[in-house]
């Protein structure tokens, strides 16, 4: 995916240069020595990093296999092939790949020998399935990649204590958070730029904040929290932080790294690339690693192939869903967890290693998720034996693996799980079959997740043949938004799990008809939500009301593919991203009033930067709600200043297009008066220009339209 966001970009620059990128022969293309053309690199360190060994020698698919049996010329055939046997299982070896040094004072083999892989993947997973195979009872493998031998013969006799590097404090990397003005950032990455702005609001403009050409190689990412900004490359992944100078904190090794994860509390990242093996016949290999964000260190790696990391309880399914590993709730990120073949796996990050040493068996798992909130699981597994063993959706408690509830479904064609962002609440989409099993219809199965013994309430829709297209629930809260029914105009319903006059009921709170839209957002404070009609729908968007259940605005933003509510809720961008035409973002208020618009070629991404929770106890939050015409005093003025200041500008904006109209009018008036004596003899010596000043008169005028000639003949005598 990474790959081709890459070769996108390079198509949209060429075309815009008027370049035929067929015509070209890339791997050609070479910098002068000594010459970045301007195009500078994110590892500049690299080189030294090189020249100090630790990095690799150019030797990474071949590995050293020690421990073999030392035999006499005439066994060398023998013990090559066994050898070969053994290693050509796992990749393919080259030609004359396969080396065994002879002692040539007694002619017998060293014991160890070479093997060189066509990739260093395919060398990695031969040192990692043969270090300590048992050849016999005398002849256990010792198996270490070529690359490693530089280090180890690096290492000094005399162990001498590390340098002590003299304390430098770092930059608040929460700086941006105290914002006097109380904004917030977001980034957008463009053709080969990446910049991060201030949303400068009351100015109706983004404010700069940093920039940088070619900071990426593939996409950015924010942490969940904000923290830190990542970008991708070639070599690895690697975080950057700040308020504004974005220096980079950390660098995590891992050669095309492809897709990349945070932990919900920002302390490891995970990476993932994929290779391709050298037998069309094999699986795409995988490597994903955990790093520790803060230290870079790899917690706990996990390589195989695709098929040993693809989704669905029968292992039929052989791509890999994104993100492998899902992570507890919370900010502890003390769980994550990934599914395999009948079996659900959750790990620790104490020991990184299975929770009690064993998953958790569960025949035809298809999917699970946590609890935003809680370390509970929830996990769906379909109907088996032919419909004789139901469905069943099941919350499983962490660490103790007890099943705190079950839920048994029958005739169930799909399910979707969707916790609220509190944990209170899970609702599950069930698509049920009809007797003759000809179409299907749709109902929710809604756990409270934190009353007595959690009970389940079922809602089924006015009609259980619409389609549900869209579901999002409020956050924090406990209403949520369903949109059903065919297109292009399906209703919207929504719903809360209580209200004054049922507290333990789900009621419907209104239903929306024929409304042009495919996407639900929830402002994050909850309370207002968009109804969003994007891409095909050609972006049509509603700003509702959700306390009052009215319309605050219908808009629209053409083409629009993207939909993000800052992470106050008090403003609302829309995007088009890779389009042809139109590209660039519009940023709205809460209640629909359209701000400001900017227009950008080649706009790949739009994201704003994520908010940590916010440490105000409950108590506080509704102190100050309560006083808030005394908290609002102070930035009431800010705004009236704002106000004045864009008012006097308007007015000088406003000012100068006057100036300019009356220059124009002007130099027409000069130009009027130069030609004054030309229109007078155009008008036979008439001098005014007032056209009622004009006296009509008829003129008689004789013009010879045609002249033809015919001779007539005339016949003399007759009478």
């Amino acid at each position: 995916m990474a790959d081709v966001m890459v070769m996108k970009e390079l198509e949209d620059k060429a075309s815009h240069l008027g370049i035929d990128l067929s015509t070209i022969d890339l791997d050609s293309i070479h910098l002068p020595p000594g010459n970045d053309c301007g195009i500078i690199s994110d590892d500049e360190d690299v080189l030294r990093e090189e020249n100090s060994g630790s990095f690799d020698t150019g030797f990474g698919n071949i590995i050293v296999v020690d421990n073999l049996p030392v035999v006499p010329k005439e066994k060398f055939e023998k013990l090559e092939g066994v050898v070969r046997k053994i290693y050509s299982q796992i990749g393919v070896i080259k030609d004359g790949g396969l080396w065994m040094p002879v002692d040539p004072a007694t002619g017998k083999s060293l014991g160890y020998c070479f093997i060189e892989y066509n990739t260093p993947q395919e060398a990695e997973l031969a040192k990692e399935k043969t270090h300590g195979y048992k050849l016999d009872r005398s002849h256990i493998f010792a198996v270490s990649m070529f690359d490693d031998f530089d280090r180890f013969m690096n290492v000094p006799d005399e162990w001498a204590p590390p340098p002590i590097k003299e304390y430098t404090p770092g930059e608040n990397l929460q700086q941006w958070l105290t914002d006097a003005k109380g904004r917030d950032q977001f980034v957008m990455r463009a053709a080969s730029d990446t910049e991060v702005f201030w949303n400068d609001a009351r100015h109706l403009k983004p404010d700069p904040v940093y920039k940088r050409a070619y900071w990426t190689e593939s996409f950015v990412q924010w942490s969940p929290l904000g923290t830190y900004l990542a970008t991708v490359h070639r070599q690895g992944a690697a975080v950057w932080g700040g308020a504004t100078t974005f220096n980079r904190l950390m660098r995590y090794a891992h050669p095309q790294v492809k897709l990349i994860d945070f932990s919900p509390g920002e302390k490891y990242l995970v990476t993932y690339s994929s290779h391709e093996p050298s037998n069309p016949r094999d699986a795409n290999r995988v490597v994903i690693n955990i790093f520790d964000v803060r230290t870079g260190k790899v917690m706990r790696d996990f390589k195989g192939s695709a098929d040993d990391f693809a989704v669905g309880g029968t292992g039929g399914v052989t791509g890999v869903s994104w993100p492998v590993f899902k992570w507890s709730g919370g900010r502890d990120d003390k769980y994550f967890a990934r599914m395999g073949k009948n079996v659900l796996s959750v790990y620790d990050t104490e020991s990184f290693s299975l929770v009690d040493k064993k998953s958790i068996k569960v025949e035809n798992i298809m999917d699970f998720s946590w609890s935003p909130t809680d370390p509970i699981i929830s996990l769906f597994v379909p109907e088996t034996g032919g419909g004789n063993q139901p469905a069943r959706v099941s919350l499983v408690q962490i660490p103790s693996k007890e099943e705190l509830r079950q839920k048994n479904l029958f005739s169930v064609s799909d399910c979707k799980m969707y916790w609220q962002s509190n944990g209170d609440y899970l609702a599950v989409n069930v698509d049920r079959y009809t007797k003759t099993k000809k179409s299907t219809y749709t109902g929710f199965e809604l756990f409270r997740i934190k009353e007595r013994d959690i009970p389940i309430e079922v809602l089924e829709l006015e009609n259980k043949n619409d389609k549900i297209i869209a579901f999002a629930w409020e956050p924090k809260g406990h209403r949520f938004a369903v949109i059903h029914g065919d297109m292009p105009k399906p209703d919207i319903s929504i719903y809360s799990m209580r209200t004054a006059q049922n507290t333990g009921r789900v009621s419907k709170l209104t239903t929306l008809k024929g409304k042009q839209a495919n996407a639900l957002f929830w402002s994050p404070a909850g309370r207002f939500i968009v109804l969003a009609g994007l891409k095909g729908m050609n972006g049509l968007l509603e700003f509702y009301n959700v306390d009052d259940l009215e319309t605050m605005a219908n808009t629209e933003h053409f083409y629009a593919t993207d939909v993000e509510w800052d992470p106050t809720g008090r403003y609302v961008a829309t995007a088009v991203t890779h389009h042809d035409m139109e590209n660039g973002f519009n940023i709205w208020s809460f209640n629909g009033k359209h701000l400001y618009r900017i227009l950008k070629d080649s706009l790949y991404q739009f994201l704003w930067r994520p908010r940590p929770a916010s440490f105000l106890t409950a108590e506080k939050e509704e102190e100050i709600a309560k006083n808030l015409k005394r908290y609002s005093k102070k930035y009431e003025a800010e705004d009236q200043d704002v106000s004045l200041l864009l008012s006097e500008q308007e007015q000088e904006k406003r000012r100068i297009l006057k100036e300019d109209w009356e220059k124009w009018v002007n130099q027409w008036k000069q130009l009027y008066e130069e030609e004054k004596a030309k229109r007078q003899e155009l008008r036979d010596g008439e001098a005014s220009d007032e056209e009622e000043e004009y006296e009509a008169k008829d003129i008689e005028v004789e013009e010879v339209v045609d002249v033809s000639k015919e001779i007539l003949h005339f016949e003399y005598g007759q009478e």
